[in-house]
C-alpha cells in the first residue's frame, strides 16, 4: 500500500527546511514517502491549493497532508477534494485579510493543530475560532509563529498521529 505525506510550507517559507527535514525523518520511519511541494512562485494561497489538487495522488491509498501557515490554509481547503486520512497543521493561517476561504469544511479522520501563544502572524483567537467549529486535537505551546522551540515536542505528536493513523 502507497502511504504519502505531503508537507505545504508557508509563505516566504522554504520547501525543505527545518521542520519537514525533522517530519520527513518521522514519515519515513513509518513508511510513508514525503513529498514538500515548492510554492515560492506565487504567495497566493488560494493559487497554492490549486498547485496542490493539480497533483496526481492516484497512487496513493493512505495521504497525510501537513501546513506550515499558509499551507495549513492550503492543506484545509484542498482536504475537501483530497479527503486525506489525517491533517496536521503549525499555525495555520485562518481568517486573515486576503485569504479568499473564512468558511471550512476539513475532512480526514484526524485533524492535529501545533499552535504558539507568542504568535504574532496568526493570532492564537483566529485557530482557536476554527477549532470551536472543527474541534481538532489542539497544543497551545508558549512558542512564536514559526514553533521551532517546540520542534521535539510535534515531531514526537506527528509519530504518535502516524502510529495512530496504522491502527
Amino acid at each position: 500500500m502507497q502511504k504519502i505525506v505531503i508537507y505545504n510550507h508557508g509563505k516566504g517559507s522554504i520547501p525543505w527546511g527545518e521542520k519537514p527535514l525533522a517530519l520527513a525523518e518521522v514519515a519515513k520511519r513509518h513508511g510513508y514517502e514525503f513529498i514538500s511541494p515548492d510554492y515560492q512562485a506565487s504567495d497566493d494561497p488560494d493559487f497554492r491549493v490549486q498547485q496542490l489538487l493539480a497533483m496526481d495522488l492516484s497512487a496513493y491509498a493512505e495521504i497525510i497532508l501537513v501546513g506550515s501557515s499558509m499551507g495549513g490554509y492550503v492543506i484545509t481547503v484542498a482536504s475537501e477534494k483530497i479527503k486525506p486520512k489525517a491533517m496536521f497543521m503549525i499555525a495555520p493561517a485562518f481568517y486573515l485579510p486576503g485569504y479568499q476561504r473564512t468558511e471550512f469544511a476539513p475532512h480526514a479522520q484526524h485533524i492535529e493543530i501545533f499552535h504558539g501563544w507568542q504568535d504574532d502572524v496568526v493570532p492564537p483567537e483566529n485557530v482557536w475560532r476554527f477549532c470551536q467549529q472543527h474541534h481538532p486535537r489542539l497544543h497551545m505551546l508558549d512558542a512564536d509563529h514559526r514553533l521551532l522551540s517546540i520542534l521535539p515536542i510535534m515531531t514526537a505528536a506527528f509519530d504518535r498521529l502516524l502510529t495512530e493513523c496504522a491502527a
